[in-house]
């Protein structure tokens, strides 16, 4: 259990935390939340050392992937760095990296009516939609420097600090950086001097259960 309670804020630094053997070598997590064993509702950082791979399996709940660093790689083809993947409920794959990668998955964590795969490549320079639905709107926005930004926030939100850095009242996301907060706590937080780009959910914390 790993930031299993959805009523109170989430921080982890990404990018400090310990990596974590899986059971497949060369494969390694950094969990940022996670209810269950291996088989589990997950949010994590997971590296793939050159030339490992995960054998074939299926998404129960659905798997969501942004490729951060190198070449992600299954039977259905290439994901550079930049790339949003959805796979929903029911899929499966092989997935592995010949010559390395890093990802930031979510497992488990689909609406079980969402059943549309997705593949986009990230813009790197503008704001972007990424997947909207009725239950979840997923983008990533670019920050100026020094500017305030403010998130009603409803139903629940999530963020990972891909480049740049964030500041709030009591804390501060650099790369890599997660924060989820509760349905009602809204996000106020002021981008670094070289500004931010942050990929945010806009979701209710029951989707998937």
């Amino acid at each position: 259990m790993i930031n299993a309670d959805h009523s109170l804020r989430s921080i982890v630094q990404g990018a400090t935390q310990p990596w974590v053997r899986s059971p497949l070598a060369g494969v390694y997590r950094r969990p940022l939340y996670r209810v269950g064993g291996e088989q589990a509702r997950a949010t994590s950082l997971v590296r793939y050392a050159p030339g490992s791979a995960f054998s074939a399996h299926t998404h129960c709940g659905g798997e969501e992937f942004l490729v951060l660093e190198g070449v992600f790689e299954d039977e259905h083809g290439r994901y550079p760095a930049g790339t949003y993947v959805r796979n929903p409920p029911g899929s499966r794959h092989a997935p592995g990296a010949s010559a390395g990668c890093m990802i930031f998955v979510r497992l488990r964590q689909f609406h079980r009516q969402d059943r549309q795969p997705l593949v986009v490549l990230l813009d790197a320079r503008d704001d972007q939609l990424l997947f909207e639905s009725e239950y979840e709107r997923v983008c990533v926005q670019r920050y100026p420097a020094d500017s305030l930004h403010v998130h009603a926030n409803p139903r629940g939100l999530e963020l990972l600090v891909l480049e740049g850095e964030l500041q709030g009242e009591d804390f501060t996301l650099q790369p890599l950086g997660w924060m989820r907060l509760p349905p009602g706590e809204p996000l106020e937080a002021r981008a670094g001097a070289q500004g931010a780009r942050v990929w945010l959910k806009d979701a209710s914390p029951d989707l998937g259960l």
